[in-house]
């Protein structure tokens, strides 16, 4: 442990600086400890985890940024931009243990109920994000990382959907890992959306009533094929911050034998031992959970 001195103030700050300087270099050195011994313990758990069945999607509902910024007294754009560096460390931590698929829930349709000042808070949060991952070196190339944004786009401004746009086509090479985002999103939308497109498809529409029993019924299959989230595998797990329990019209279709865990922590403060938690627990229900997804 290192004790930090406060100056002999009978001293003169030329005579001080040696002293200051040892001491800033005694702390760095104890930080770069610190962070090589975390990062060894981290490599260790994962190791260990490694053995059981790693899931291959995982969902996050990112809940309660505002709430955490209410709690810590300050702005509310300042919880948001917590929950952004949360979801970074969270997006590490997945991919590194073997998680190659990662949706996360970041604006629902119902949010452009709220105040429009928070809403364009929110998107110009994204455009910034959105502009961060794809430089040189962020995590987007770090992992290899494909972005899909999945939701009615429509809905966006002109500048969200465009930088939403560019990022896909950025990173539409890439194949090691995948972030979906889901913005102007909800599963009820999703699903009338894919029925219509089955049934724009099928050229339903233009039957005459008199040939309605010829027409072929639209079948599961039908649906799946153009739902916004059919470019990835159903998620594995999800999991809720702050201890709410409900999905929120997130995902309704494709979490049907999907575990939902719900941590009492704000999005924010959501950190790597929640996610060994899960993914241990996931791995104690692997068999049963596998015998559920394959009962027709």
């Amino acid at each position: 442990m290192f004790l930090i001195r406060k100056p002999c103030q009978i001293h003169s700050n030329q005579l001080c600086a040696p002293d200051n300087t040892m001491e800033k270099e005694g702390i760095c050195k104890f930080k770069q400890l610190f962070s090589y011994l975390g990062c060894f313990l981290r490599k260790f758990m994962f190791s260990i985890l490694s053995v059981g069945p790693i899931p291959d999607h995982i969902a996050f509902i990112m809940d309660g940024n505002r709430r955490f910024a209410k709690k810590r007294h300050l702005l509310e754009g300042d919880g948001h931009k917590a929950g952004y560096e949360s979801l970074i460390s969270i997006l590490n931590y997945c991919y590194q243990l073997g998680v190659k698929y990662i949706t996360v829930y970041a604006f629902s349709i119902e949010n452009f109920k709220r105040q429009p000042e928070e809403v364009q808070l929110l998107m110009d949060l994204m455009v910034e994000k959105i502009e961060d991952l794809l430089r040189n070196g962020s995590i987007v190339d770090k992992y290899g990382m494909r972005l899909y944004f999945v939701g009615n786009l429509g809905l966006l401004s002109s500048t969200v959907r465009a930088a939403a746009e560019k990022a896909m086509q950025a990173t539409a090479h890439n194949s090691r890992a995948v972030l979906l985002i889901c913005v102007a999103y909800t599963s009820s939308n999703e699903m009338v959306h894919a029925v219509n497109q089955a049934i724009r498809k099928n050229e339903f529409d233009s039957v005459e009533e008199e040939h309605i029993e010829k027409v072929p019924m639209i079948k599961i299959n039908d649906i799946k094929r153009h739902m916004y989230m059919s470019v990835a595998p159903d998620p594995d797990i999800v999991i809720r911050s702050s201890g709410e329990t409900r999905l929120s019209n997130f995902l309704l279709w494709q979490t049907a034998y999907s575990p939902l865990y719900s941590p009492t922590a704000l999005w924010p403060e959501i950190s790597i031992w929640h996610l060994i938690w899960v993914v241990l627990d996931f791995q104690r229900k692997y068999a049963y959970l596998q015998k559920k997804r394959k009962q027709p």
